[in-house]
């Protein structure tokens, strides 16, 4: 038997209008390497494609949302492969940005890095009780180079984000709510995420 691919998300389509992509690296936790950028990519085509499809939910596996770009992976790049890292994560995330169904992070646990910029693409962001959020970036001599400087100061405000990447903080859920950075937290998130759902598509039925 074949072992699955473990760099593919896992979709499942729960009605003709609504999917849920679920990352599913757990070893990893849920990093983003190049491989899985292209997969996501691939199946975002397929997605927006499907004109009966009015939401997509994206959430993770065990107590991971996304941990961010693949760190093993970056300490092999050179100036150029860095430099093409950096863009394939910008074009997929603002692919996600101008996806015309409605785009919800469903955010189970750990939400770090390009894992964050990921969910700032997003339209709606909900949270369990349990999320962290993360910018580790400068403990670690790194800015996030997918779209984060630019899409966190829109949401929580310059002073705030600005603060967030230097002191590499991180925040409960009960913060990021506080803040702005979500909208809602509660568990299961993901129940949280379809009521949205389906209720945005009662809206426009």
């Amino acid at each position: 038997m074949n072992e699955p691919n473990v760099q593919s998300p896992i979709v499942e389509k729960l009605s003709d209008s609504i999917a849920i992509v679920r990352f599913n690296r757990p070893a990893e936790r849920n990093a983003l390497s190049t491989k899985t950028l292209h997969n996501l990519d691939a199946l975002l085509s397929d997605l927006i494609s499907d004109h009966n499809l009015k939401t997509i939910i994206f959430t993770g596996t065990g107590n991971v949302f996304l941990a961010g770009a693949d760190i093993r992976e970056l300490a092999t790049l050179d100036p150029k492969t860095a430099g093409d890292f950096s863009r394939k994560g910008q074009r997929l995330l603002q692919r996600i940005v101008e996806t015309p169904q409605v785009t919800i992070a469903a955010i189970n646990g750990y939400c770090m890095g390009g894992g964050l910029d990921f969910a700032l693409a997003c339209d709606v962001r909900v949270a369990s009780k349990k999320a962290v959020f993360a910018h580790p970036g400068a403990r670690l001599g790194l800015i996030t180079g997918w779209g984060g400087t630019q899409r966190l100061p829109r949401v929580i405000g310059k002073a705030r984000a600005l603060e967030f990447f230097i002191m590499a903080q991180r925040l409960t859920s009960k913060t990021a709510q506080e803040i702005g950075l979500v909208s809602r937290v509660g568990d299961p998130v993901i129940a949280c995420a379809l009521e949205f759902a389906r209720k945005k598509t009662r809206m426009t039925e």
